[in-house]
């Protein structure tokens, strides 16, 4: 089964290779960029739903400090109060992790794909317009040749690591100094981790997951621009209306006249 989902993105590849020009001309780097645009395009939806929860986290984060104070010593309760704020909130912890979760699948398989290249193909070269001399070498590799061959590398690395925890720095733009100061923190110790992997990654697997973070910026960025219009648009609609007073005049009934004595 695994063997089968490998051989279908490696044919996926090659079928973009192909159709920019296969060995006359095609680039197995632009084919990859292109699959993973596809792929960041099918799972926007996902993306956006996680934006949004994120966005609504944000504007209850007030009332979950508040629960964590009024409930410190009562855990139960904490937690019970905690699941209905984030029902209220329509808000998801786990909606975060899920566009991560389906790219592992092919993190992985593009890995495995890309150290088998050279048996899958036979002569062919794998740069990347000149950008990136072999997108099967590693960085570890590349900088056993010399400090020029590991410069596009380190680049990959950097955009590799950095890209992939940008959407979380970013969503802590609004929230107060401690929690941000803590989420800083906490993605610069992945950002590092990230770095040790990409160390020992095929270049290919870099520039699918840097591309597709980097798209993923581009999308959050989008649907947060999106949320905070709606969120504008609701207040202005927001008008207090002047009361209505009903100041009708009584009409006066015309006095009887008297009959002549």
């Amino acid at each position: 089964m695994w063997d089968a989902f490998k051989d279908l993105i490696f044919w996926i590849i090659e079928f973009f290779y192909n159709l920019l020009g296969g060995a006359n001309g095609g680039d197995w780097g632009m084919a990859i960029i292109i699959v993973t645009v596809i792929f960041r395009i099918l799972i926007s939806p996902l993306m956006h739903k996680q934006t949004k929860s994120s966005f609504q986290m944000q504007k209850v984060q007030p009332l979950m400090k508040e629960i964590q104070t009024k409930f410190a010593d009562d855990p139960v309760r904490q937690q019970e109060e905690m699941q209905k704020l984030y029902a209220e909130a329509k808000f998801n912890p786990l909606a975060g992790c899920l566009p991560m979760l389906l790219q592992m699948p092919i993190f992985i398989a593009l890995f495995q794909v890309l150290q088998e290249m050279g048996t899958r193909t036979h002569g062919s070269t794998y740069e990347f317009y000149n950008l990136v001399p072999s997108l099967i070498t590693t960085p570890s590799q590349a900088f056993a040749e010399g400090i020029g061959a590991f410069i596009p590398y380190v680049i990959l690395m950097v955009i590799f690591a950095g890209a992939t925890f940008l959407p979380m720095v970013l969503q802590q733009r609004n929230n107060d100094g401690a929690q941000k100061k803590q989420m800083l923190i906490m993605s610069g110790v992945m950002s590092i981790f990230m770095l040790w992997i990409s160390w020992n990654s095929p270049a290919g697997v870099l520039l699918f997951w840097g591309t597709s973070s980097l798209i993923g910026v581009g999308q959050q960025q989008i649907s947060m621009a999106i949320m905070r219009r709606r969120d504008a648009e609701a207040e202005e609609s927001i008008e207090v209306k002047p009361i209505e007073v009903d100041v009708t005049r009584k009409v006066k009934k015309p006095r009887p006249t008297k009959k002549g004595k």
